[in-house]
């Protein structure tokens, strides 16, 4: 069996780049953790595909809650003993905010993002994954989430 000398391995990248499916296929191979992003619990993001604008904060604050927990629980486990691959980075959490809130909720987002990111743990390695918006949009619609199906080409575009 294959030791790792990463313990922490983050693999991102866009929606529909195949993250988690390359977390499950490392973990099982390597005998290690997986922490998955949790997606469907959010209960704002099928409207927020229908109103980016109307949704978006609720949206993003319940992401940003999930996320902080889950990764409080990681740093609480004992990463030095076994490794553990993440289909997420806590910062790209961020990077969605800047993408979708403005003014007032983008402030408000700022001070509980900088009160939060003092305690997550650092990964070792990321691995980002890269696809075509087109490539994207193909998965995204093979996979059929019904939160995903009113997701535009020009958001991905975006994201992308």
């Amino acid at each position: 069996m294959i030791k790792l000398k990463s313990k922490f391995i983050v693999v991102e990248g866009a929606i529909g780049a195949g993250k988690t499916s390359l977390v499950l296929l490392l973990s099982k191979r390597f005998n290690a953790k997986h922490n998955l992003e949790v997606v469907e619990e959010n209960p704002f993001l099928s409207k927020f595909y229908d109103d980016i604008e109307r949704y978006a904060f609720q949206t993003q604050i319940f992401f940003l809650l999930s996320r902080y927990k889950q990764q409080l629980e990681l740093a609480q486990q004992d990463l030095f003993n076994q490794s553990v691959f993440s289909d997420y980075l806590f910062a790209k959490d961020r990077i969605f905010a800047h993408l979708n809130l403005s003014g007032n909720e983008l402030s408000m987002y700022e001070r509980l993002y900088e009160i939060m990111v003092k305690d997550i743990p650092r990964p070792d390695l990321i691995i980002y994954l890269q696809a075509s918006t087109e490539m994207l949009m193909k998965r995204i619609a093979l996979r059929d989430r019904p939160f995903e199906r009113k997701m535009s080409f020009e958001y991905m575009r975006r994201l992308n």
